[in-house]
């Protein structure tokens, strides 16, 4: 295998709580799952961050949605274990998790950016009985006006019911019987509610970097505009109860999370986002409403 160059975008590390060996002796396996879709130009940059990882006994799974750019010459050069699969992102965890080798898993997107110390300290809450799931902070980054806006949105949703946790025991992960492949984008949703019932979940404090690059309004919205099929699918499963109602209503993914324990405070100190952050989302909602 071919020496691993990690010169491309540096993210600093937050101090964890880790109790484990990270040279990785006698440490649990994590299998790190990274799906993929014409990404040669966010893998890289995932990858460096996966292998500068303060915790060492990782292993790392690509699977690849039959790209016709680089993706797979990239993730080669890191590990051997590159797989083809589709179509669905959710097919894809689902196949990674089956042919994983490790105690835990963390599925991640090409364009996602791990803190140094992030797989370190989950995996050391989860082996003292802490947990047995872990919310990761999400801060997304890239160019503009329009990803500060995204960043300061989504730093209202972690550990609610519109998040989704990340890294989890493998075993639970198979219990709960992965990703629902039927379902396109709610599919996390569904997956943390199913890990909710049979697990513990917390929150890790090291966040990983969600890479937009130059966020595109237009393209959010029409993407959002196709996620629409898989809402009505996934009310009809788990019906019109109150957590449905919150992940997928207009008054608490406009304003309940935004509120909620004192959080409508950053929204006065930071006006600017926050009439931005509206505009988008309400541009959002006639997109779900098919207008």
């Amino acid at each position: 295998m071919e020496p691993y160059s990690c010169t491309l975008i540096k993210v600093a590390s937050v101090q964890g709580t880790a109790v484990l060996d990270s040279s990785g002796k006698n440490s649990p396996l994590i299998s790190v799952v990274i799906t993929t879709k014409n990404e040669e130009r966010n893998l890289e940059n995932c990858l460096c961050s996966v292998k500068n990882q303060s915790y060492r006994h990782i292993e790392i799974i690509v699977v690849d949605n039959f790209s016709d750019d680089r993706t797979r010459e990239i993730a080669q050069k890191y590990t051997t274990k590159v797989f083809l699969k589709g179509n669905e992102r959710s097919a894809q965890r689902n196949f990674g998790a089956e042919v994983a080798n490790g105690k835990y898993l963390i599925y991640l997107d090409a364009d996602m950016i791990l803190c140094t110390s992030l797989l370190e300290e989950c995996v050391s809450r989860c082996e003292c009985g802490e947990f047995d799931a872990c919310y990761v902070p999400e801060r997304n980054i890239g160019e503009g006006f329009w990803i500060r806006v995204r960043n300061f949105e989504r730093s209202f949703y972690t550990g609610t019911v519109i998040d989704a946790v990340r890294f989890v025991r493998r075993e639970l992960f198979l219990k709960a019987g992965g990703f629902n492949e039927a379902l396109v984008s709610p599919e996390d949703l569904d997956f943390d509610r199913k890990i909710r019932e049979i697990g513990r979940v917390g929150i890790a404090c090291a966040p990983l970097y969600h890479n937009e690059g130059r966020f595109n309004v237009k393209r959010y919205v029409d993407k959002k505009r196709y996620y629409t099929s898989g809402i009505k699918k996934y009310t009809k499963k788990w019906g019109k109860n109150s957590e449905t109602m919150k992940q997928i209503g207009v008054q608490y993914r406009l304003i309940g999370v935004f509120f909620e324990q004192g959080k409508w405070k950053r929204l006065l100190r930071n006006l600017p986002f926050t009439v931005a952050m509206y505009w988008l989302r309400f541009n959002v909602a006639l997109a779900y409403l098919g207008i």
